[in-house]
Order: structure tokens, then C-alpha cells, then sequence
């Protein structure tokens, strides 16, 4: 496919078909949150599109981030959506490598000047000899390459807040894409790693509509994280009732209960987990017996322990979260106690009647 092949062209030429098109499209579009009357609209528009170059940079990081994206279950046509941008640099994925590998970022830069988008994952040493590329240290080459993007998606945690790389006591100097870069549009998805659709989801949305989605306080995209997980578990029901596991062995384990004592940390962690999942909607961490690690937050390698309840410390930005989840706590608990005393109480009066 040349680059001036459209995406309807690449989606004809791979067998889909426009039933499966616009059925993707949907799914697209609820996802993120736009309206039923835009579907036609992004259909006709991401049909007619062209190839978008994107930059990827990778700097301190684990390319789980990559990996996530990549390893999906069965091609998907959020696969073909994102083998259909032109992925001019990336430095997994690429073939080229040394020096014909700059001059493919370099050649990128110049060709789609104000047109590419730049996506980075992995923090940024401000200490430029840790980490260089190509002799061009991580800090360097991202102010280059952010010079004349049109926008910059920064991919996982590390690349949003800093990342493991940022834990104390940070010895690179890590920082996120947002302290360097602040006269572009910057929109973060965090995860340790990031849904594969959420980074998907946001391409196609700025391929049909030329724009990033709304974005919530903390520039991440309010489709995917404007509710926390919490609400959105299948565990809350047992929260609300006070019944919670204090092993992950014992009996209120094995009955799927709430993990929040085990230091779940769902009440106060954004992200869109829940209800998208993982490997196609099969499961996710809490629905496979592990508490949720807020690895959305920012702050949560530095906050609370992974098995820490998060009413016994502060944890990322949200300790009045952390308090609000303590509060619900007591009141499941208060509540299932007054609904078992009046059915006692009801048992005792029937009783007492016959």
C-alpha cells in the first residue's frame, strides 16, 4: 500500500468487510463517548484517509507498552488501523537500524513538517548521559522531534509522570513528555501498560476528526478514564456490602469478594480496565484474583504498597479518594449489618407470632 492509498482501500484489500467496518466504527465511537450521529461520519472519514506518519520514540522504558499493542489476540481491525498509519520510526519495530534509522525519523520530520504525530513512551533523563540514541541523548532527541508535530500522544505511565524511572530516589533525573514539551497539544495514556485501545481509540479519533478527544485534569482522554475502576467492578457489589477478602486463599476470595483490603486500589484509580479488559475483553487484574496497583496514577511507585489498603496511606494525587473509599467501606459494612439485624430482627417477630 503507498501512502496515498486510502484506509478503505487497505480494509477492502484485506477482506473486511463494510458490515465489519461500520460495526468497528461503532464500537469506536462508543468507546469514546461521541454520539450515535458521528458514526456514518467517521466511517466516511476514516474510509477517505490517508496514511498518518507517526513517530514513535522510546526512551526509559520496558516496551511493554509496545508489547501490548502488538500481542493482541487475533488481527483486529484496530490492528489494521494502526498498521495503517505509516509508522515511520520506532525503534522495535522498525527494520532499518543505525544510522538509516535517523534518517528515516529525520526524513519524517521534514516531509510531514506540522503533520506528524509524535508518540513517546518510556521518561526522559534529564541527565543526558544515561541514555542515548545514535550518539543524540533521549532529552535532545525529543525536542527535536516535537519541534514541528502536530501533537504528541505520551504512551504508558513512564512517558505521562515519569514512571518507574521517576521512583525514588530517580537517579536519571526521569520526568515526564509534559515537563519538556509545553506548547503542544500533549495527550497522556498511562497504564503500566496502556489499554491497546485506548491508543487506538485516540488515532482514530484524530484520523476522522482531526482533533484529540476531551481530556480530563490530567490531559488523559475522559473516554477511557473518566470513571475509576471501582465503579465499574463487578466486585462493588460486595463492597457496598461489606464483604471483603482478607487472604487471597480464603473463602471470601474464592467467592469473588472485594479485594479492597488487600489493597485493591480501584477506588482511586482512573482507567477504563473494568469494562474494556484485556486480550479482547477476557479478563482483567481484580477479575483474576489481583487487586488493582493504580498503575494509572501518577505517584503509584512511590505511594502505598501493592498489598497496602489505601486508607493507610496517601496514595498518587488522590488521598480525599482514599478517604471517600474508607468512608464507603464503613458504610457497606454499616449497612450489611443493619439489613442482617432487621432480617433477624423480622425472623424473630415471625416467630414470636406463631
Amino acid at each position: 500500500m503507498t501512502r496515498q492509498s486510502t484506509l478503505g482501500a487497505l480494509l477492502r484489500s484485506q477482506g473486511v468487510s463494510r458490515r465489519a467496518f461500520l460495526k468497528f466504527c461503532t464500537t469506536t465511537a462508543s468507546v469514546m463517548a461521541l454520539p450515535a450521529s458521528l458514526i456514518p461520519v467517521m466511517a466516511d472519514a476514516l474510509e477517505q484517509a490517508q496514511r498518518q506518519s507517526v513517530i514513535w520514540l522510546s526512551f526509559q522504558e520496558c516496551t511493554g507498552c509496545t508489547e501490548a499493542l502488538t500481542r493482541s489476540h487475533a488481527p483486529t481491525l484496530e490492528g489494521l488501523i494502526f498498521d495503517f498509519i505509516s509508522l515511520d520510526y520506532h525503534h522495535t519495530l522498525q527494520a532499518a537500524s543505525g544510522r538509516a534509522a535517523e534518517a528515516a525519523r529525520e526524513e519524517a520530520m521534514r516531509e510531514h513538517a506540522g503533520k506528524y504525530l509524535l508518540l513517546v513512551d518510556g521518561s526522559i533523563p534529564t541527565v543526558k548521559a544515561y541514555s542515548t540514541i545514535a550518539g543524540i541523548s533521549n532529552l535532545d532527541m525529543l525536542k527535536d522531534s516535537a519541534v514541528n508535530a502536530a501533537a504528541i500522544i505520551a504512551v504508558g505511565t513512564c512517558a505521562a509522570y515519569g514512571g518507574l524511572p521517576m521512583a525514588a530516589p530517580n537517579p536519571t533525573s526521569a520526568v515526564p513528555v509534559s515537563d519538556l514539551i509545553t506548547d503542544k497539544p500533549i495527550i497522556n495514556i498511562p497504564g503500566c501498560p496502556p489499554l491497546p485501545l485506548a491508543i487506538t481509540g485516540v488515532i482514530a479519533h484524530y484520523l476522522t476528526l482531526g482533533t484529540l478527544p476531551a481530556l480530563d485534569a490530567l490531559d488523559r482522554p475522559l473516554a477511557f478514564f473518566g470513571e475509576n475502576i471501582h465503579d465499574r467492578c463487578y466486585r462493588r457489589p460486595f463492597y457496598d456490602r461489606g464483604l471483603f477478602a482478607e487472604t487471597f486463599d480464603d473463602a471470601g476470595a474464592r467467592k469473588g469478594w472485594c479485594l479492597y483490603k488487600l489493597g485493591c486500589k480501584g477506588p482511586v484509580a482512573y482507567n477504563a480496565c473494568a469494562h474494556v479488559k484485556w486480550n479482547q475483553g477476557v479478563s482483567f487484574p481484580i477479575q483474576s484474583g489481583h487487586g488493582c496497583i493504580g498503575c494509572s496514577e501518577p505517584g503509584f511507585w512511590d505511594s502505598a504498597g501493592i498489598y497496602e489498603s489505601i486508607a493507610d496511606g496517601q496514595f498518587g494525587t488522590g488521598p480525599k479518594l482514599a478517604s471517600a473509599a474508607v468512608v464507603g467501606a464503613v458504610a457497606g459494612a454499616g449497612a450489611a449489618l443493619l439489613a442482617r439485624g432487621k432480617k433477624e430482627k423480622k425472623a424473630a417477630a415471625h416467630a414470636a407470632n406463631e
